[in-house]
């Protein structure tokens, strides 16, 4: 087994100094590297443009993260289109929803919200509106399970990429050696593949959150060691927990 001391996590450093990952370099002697693999960036105007889409045809936005409601709204001001008093929004979740207080005056009968992160609770409160025509705000690099979903119930949904993700550069003269990757994005995924090409995994231990992450590597030519969530390890953290307090026993 091979022993970790180097942990590389594709994640920001926590704002604060008393973290899990703090308290593991503490208890187990590892190091945590934070770095970003991916950056996004918002479509310009010209670009969302070339999609041949106008927001105003539609009467409803389905919404996945606070990221793509600021740059929905970014766009539309790019734009330069005022956002109808009428338009409904459909969130994956209630912290998304209430999220939108940013922008707009947030009134109940405009903001339906998923209880469980999950977009097949909004169904009922969609099939109440069958003339409601919706937009889905998306990244350039996602999964068309969620559009497909709503097809089979008979609901169609607009795809609008208005982000992409984007690989961050990493120097050639900065070592890539750690014992240890954790990735939560397919995205972070390829940012390997092109900033490293010739990288083999070997013995390296990759932890990684989601199945289309462990897709990604599979596809890659890589393997999750750790995969995350488990009923035994719902966070990241705790994996990587885990398997440090293995490599004392």
């Amino acid at each position: 087994m091979r022993e970790i001391k180097k942990i590389l996590v594709s994640q920001p450093r926590p704002a604060t100094e008393h973290n899990p990952y703090a308290e593991m370099e503490s208890k187990y002697g590892v190091t945590f590297d934070f770095r970003q693999l991916i950056r996004i960036e918002g479509l310009n105007a010209h670009e969302f443009r070339q999609q041949r889409i106008n927001p105003l045809d539609y009467t409803a936005v389905i919404l996945n993260s606070r990221l793509g409601i600021d740059h929905y709204f970014r766009l539309m001001q790019e734009l330069r289109l005022q956002v109808p008093d009428s338009m409904h929004y459909y969130c994956i979740s209630e912290a998304v929803g209430n999220y939108l207080q940013k922008y707009i005056q947030y009134r109940k009968r405009k903001v339906f919200a998923a209880e469980h992160n999950n977009f097949e609770d909004l169904l009922p409160a969609m099939n109440r509106r069958p003339q409601e025509k919706y937009l889905m705000v998306m990244s350039d690099v996602h999964n068309d399970d969620i559009i497909n979903m709503f097809a089979e119930h008979k609901i169609e949904v607009k795809p609008a990429v208005m982000y992409r993700t984007v690989s961050v550069e990493w120097k050639k003269e900065e070592p890539f050696d750690y014992d240890m990757i954790v990735l939560f994005t397919p995205s972070g995924v390829q940012s390997i593949k092109r900033n490293f090409p010739d990288w083999e995994q070997g013995d390296t231990l990759i932890a990684a959150f989601g199945q289309n992450t462990v897709q990604a590597l599979e596809d890659a030519g890589f393997h999750a060691d750790i995969k995350v969530p488990t009923p035994e390890c719902p966070s990241i953290t705790a994996a990587i927990e885990k398997r440090l307090e293995q490599q004392l026993s």
